[in-house]
């Protein structure tokens, strides 16, 4: 199953459907680099790693939103997880069971329409490219260059492919190997099982994001591919910090799978995603694109609503958070909180 992310826009518009991927791919050339700058730089000590957890493991408990009789069981996803883990369902399976409605966590969706998504699809081609076919060490420093050869020898081995991404997808690629090598995956088999258990139940399952419309996908793609994008810092910042972070990934992963509250609590959700996504919403897309500006808030702002509206028509509703979104400094149920409703942490 598909990675699931409320950033659903620019992880599936910017990088690019399976198909086209896939066409991209094929279309590139050999590879004709010139000689990049000579690394200088030691790899960095190794850290010790945390061991990922395997088999059957329960994930969080749920938190309790009320207001009089009305009920809201609010589970929390997190990932990556674990490759070899078992989710044990039963728990989350028993409160869907009785309740009304599911709420999914809040994407922003791009609406195309089938036809015009069609015809859009060849612009994708080639989208993860830097303009005029610059390859990494024509557009980043020569020092972060030489770091990202180690990390990448380490990581992703002889690939001259991602030599021509942007960086900002470069570093994705990165992160994605280094998860690979540590055991950890971004699958969204939770997700998925939750959504099987809601149809099994004939449970009613609910967006609660928001729709981006864009007017001329083709032209916001075809404007993406010719512009440059400040997306160094996101660069910098994987590769500063991608050994450690992927060790608080362990950590985090391991936190999840067990339903420890207190780890999970005592994590640091701020990521470098953040930067990343930064890079792509401050670029060219959002200029024509209204919608996509700040999506962060927005998502929040729909969420709020639509949980509202569901504890204000279900005896009980299941709703499904990220869950840096329960407990990190913006979190979704201290809104709620705020706006009277009663919250109660799992223990």
């Amino acid at each position: 199953m598909k990675r699931t992310s409320r950033y659903a826009l620019w992880l599936g518009l910017l990088a690019v459907p399976a198909c086209a991927q896939s066409i991209d791919q094929a279309a590139q050339p050999a590879a004709q680099l010139a000689e990049p700058p000579a690394v200088t730089e030691a790899a960095p000590d190794a850290i010790p790693a945390t061991v990922v957890v395997e088999g059957r493991r329960p994930g969080p408990g749920v938190w309790k939103v009320s207001k009089g009789a009305h009920v809201m069981w609010v589970f929390g996803t997190y990932a990556p997880l674990p490759q070899k883990m078992e989710w044990d369902a039963s728990r989350v399976e028993r409160l869907v069971a009785k309740s009304q409605e599911v709420l999914m966590p809040p994407v922003a969706k791009a609406h195309i329409g089938f036809f015009r998504g069609l015809t859009a699809l060849p612009s994708l081609i080639g989208i993860k490219r830097n303009p005029d076919d610059a390859v990494l060490h024509d557009v980043v420093p020569s020092d972060v260059y030489a770091h990202w050869t180690v990390l990448k020898a380490k990581y992703i081995g002889n690939d001259d492919g991602v030599e021509h991404y942007r960086p900002v997808f470069a570093g994705e690629e990165l992160l994605l190997a280094g998860l690979k090598q540590s055991g950890l995956s971004y699958g969204g088999e939770v997700l998925g099982t939750i959504e099987d258990i809601a149809k099994k139940n004939k449970v009613k399952l609910s967006d609660s994001g928001y729709d981006v419309m864009l007017d001329d996908p083709r032209k916001l793609v075809r404007d993406f591919k010719n512009s440059q994008v400040d997306d160094l810092v996101c660069f910098t910042k994987t590769l500063k910090s991608l050994d450690i972070d992927l060790e608080t990934m362990r950590v985090r992963a391991n936190a999840w799978a067990n339903g420890d509250i207190g780890e999970i609590r005592g994590l640091n959700f701020a990521e470098r995603q953040d930067a990343c996504l930064d890079a792509i919403l401050n670029s060219s897309i959002t200029k024509d694109a209204a919608a996509l500006r700040q999506m962060r808030e927005r998502l929040r702002i729909s969420w709020l609503k639509s949980a509202e509206k569901a504890l204000a028509g279900n005896a009980s509703t299941f709703a499904v958070l990220e869950i840096q979104d329960i407990v990190g400094p913006t979190s979704y149920l201290a809104g709620l909180q705020a706006r009277g409703y009663a919250v109660e942490s799992p223990r």
